[in-house]
């Protein structure tokens, strides 16, 4: 036999062993560093004692207060602004003069049409006592008529000119930004002042389709203010929109008078509360309710964790309806039952049990 061949056959079973104890070596050393879930371990979770609760119970909405009236002002003539007479806060009422256009023009040319009229009307009376002696032709007493009436259009033109020249307030409310100063040059559409209305307030919050019942249209609600927690004021429901917007939810509107002082300030947010005023005493239904969060199990079978002598019992339950972030259980559960409202990972059906 050739050696060489003998020699060959030994070194090639030496590596396939080498290898092969390799591998096993390497398997061991992987599975001694995979961790072993030891399923008798206790799980920490944290759990809530149920009890009956009040399914019309109060829940509050988050919304943001706007104005009731907001405008830019601007001028309907151009000119030169002449004096700018508020500033940023200033209170201003209807009517009031804000902004001053320059109008010397405007009132040279009434000078000069004041003169006209004062000879056409000299005309007109000249002319009448000679028509009626037959003096003059009736026709330029016709003329000189037209003529006073078309001056006297003239002049009534730039008087209502001259008076838009002083820019004044078209409603109560706070001056709430300064667009232009003395010495620039206004236009029609530039702004120059926006005013707004705080005396009364929009209230604005957005509700899911299956809690629009709990409000009604011209019914009054109660409102907190995030920054004045102390106040508590009076909305009354105006508006309950009838499109969802971009969330699925849809508008409701309350109107809201300020504090005497203006307190409120647009943008400022708060809460209304989801129960009328006078409908604190109505007859209320009660129900097991529990937290969303704490439902586990498919889309066709609700399920919790109930916790029985130390360890976790997967239960099912049936739901009628969802308020907020909670649910209201309509079978399965009884008052005292203690479920599982987090620490779900590594949780199963029959598992030990730690309530933090």
């Amino acid at each position: 036999m050739n050696w060489k061949k003998i020699i060959g056959i030994i070194a090639g079973i030496a590596i396939v062993t080498l290898f092969v104890f390799k591998l096993k070596n390497n398997k061991e050393n992987t599975q001694s560093k995979v961790y072993q879930y030891d399923k008798e371990q206790a799980i920490n979770v944290q759990a809530d004692t149920l009890q009956i609760e009040n399914m019309n119970a109060e829940f509050s909405y988050a919304g943001t207060f706007e104005p009731n009236k907001e405008t830019k002002i601007s001028a309907e003539l151009q000119g030169k602004i002449n004096a700018v007479l508020v500033d940023v806060g200033s209170v201003v009422n209807k009517g009031q003069s804000l902004v001053l256009l320059d109008n010397s023009l405007l009132k040279l040319q009434l000078q000069t049409i004041e003169v006209q009229i004062e000879g056409l009307e000299a005309d007109v009376n000249r002319y009448t006592i000679l028509a009626k002696a037959d003096a003059i032709q009736g026709v330029q007493l016709e003329k000189a008529v037209l003529g006073l009436k078309s001056a006297k259009l003239q002049r009534a033109t730039l008087l209502e000119q001259i008076s838009k020249t002083s820019i004044k307030a078209p409603f109560n409310g706070v001056v709430t930004a300064k667009l232009s100063e003395e010495g620039a040059f206004a236009a029609p559409g530039v702004p120059l002042l926006q005013i707004t209305d705080i005396k009364t307030l929009k209230f604005t919050i957005n509700v899911p389709e299956n809690e629009l019942s709990k409000f009604k249209l011209n019914h009054s609600y109660s409102l907190i203010v995030d920054a004045y927690s102390d106040i508590l004021l009076t909305g009354k429901a105006t508006m309950i929109g009838s499109k969802a917007n971009m969330g699925s939810s849809f508008p409701i509107q309350f109107m809201v008078n300020n504090t005497s002082d203006l307190k409120i300030k647009s943008g400022m947010f708060g809460k209304v509360s989801s129960i009328a005023i006078g409908m604190k005493n109505a007859t209320q239904e009660k129900g097991i309710i529990i937290p969303a969060s704490a439902i586990v199990g498919s889309a066709d079978q609700s399920q919790v964790y109930l916790i029985k002598n130390g360890k976790s019992i997967l239960h099912n339950i049936t739901i009628s309806k969802k308020i907020q972030n909670k649910v209201v259980v309509s079978s399965g559960l009884n008052e005292g039952d203690v479920i599982v409202t987090n620490g779900f990972i590594n949780l199963f059906d029959s598992a030990n049990v730690i309530v933090k």
